[in-house]
């Protein structure tokens, strides 16, 4: 699917205030605007609901901004779905304008555009990334399943910058991969664990 752009609107599956929960940013006062539309079908997905854009509203960037001022968050975190399907540049541009410092979750499945402070890259083997957002990234993010997610880790990581922070995560539905992930995390020093500290506190 090729991106959606629709002028000075967004489809919006929810905006919500509350931490980030994993990464570099963990524990930091957020607030996110999750958009809709994602044609990359991870199967452990827990935001499947975002998939089909045409089941969400349309909102007007100039109430996103909105919404992300009244908050007064340290950092305002676009995701999704698939954010990087739609145009950003726009969105991005406003809520730096009212000084908001603006972070990206994406899987990098789709060409980059906005202007961000923090990109979140977390890349899937189930739609590769484009690349142009290798050289964009300031954090790795891996989720992990089985040991063939370890060799994409680091398939990926051969691909950013030496100073990117590299995360794996453990798919939350399956328990192996705890272990999975602590043993080489202890075995490479390189990488780091990456905990879901939303759900364990209760959040969302």
């Amino acid at each position: 699917m090729n991106r959606v752009n629709f002028a000075n609107s967004l489809p919006i599956v929810e905006t919500f205030h509350s931490l980030q929960g994993e990464g570099t940013w963990m524990g930091t006062n957020a607030f996110f605007i999750r958009l809709a539309g994602c044609d990359v079908g991870c199967p452990w997905c827990d935001t499947k609901i975002s998939w089909n854009m045409k089941r969400h509203p349309q909102i007007a960037i100039a109430d996103l901004v909105k919404q992300a001022i009244v908050v007064k968050p340290a950092i305002v975190v676009i995701t999704g779905g698939e954010p990087l399907m739609h145009d950003l540049t726009e969105l991005t541009a406003e809520l730096k304008t009212q000084g908001l410092r603006v972070h990206l979750e994406t899987s990098g499945s789709h060409p980059f555009s906005g202007n961000f402070d923090w990109v979140t890259f977390s890349p899937k083997r189930f739609k590769p990334p484009h690349a142009s957002i290798y050289e964009r990234v300031n954090e790795l993010k891996i989720v992990v399943k089985d040991a063939s997610d370890l060799i994409w880790a680091e398939h990926n990581a051969e691909k950013v910058a030496i100073n990117v922070m590299k995360y794996l995560q453990a798919e939350w539905e399956t328990p192996s991969s705890k272990d999975l992930v602590l043993q080489y995390v202890l075995s490479h020093a390189n990488w780091c664990v990456s905990i879901q500290t939303h759900k364990l506190l209760g959040v969302r």
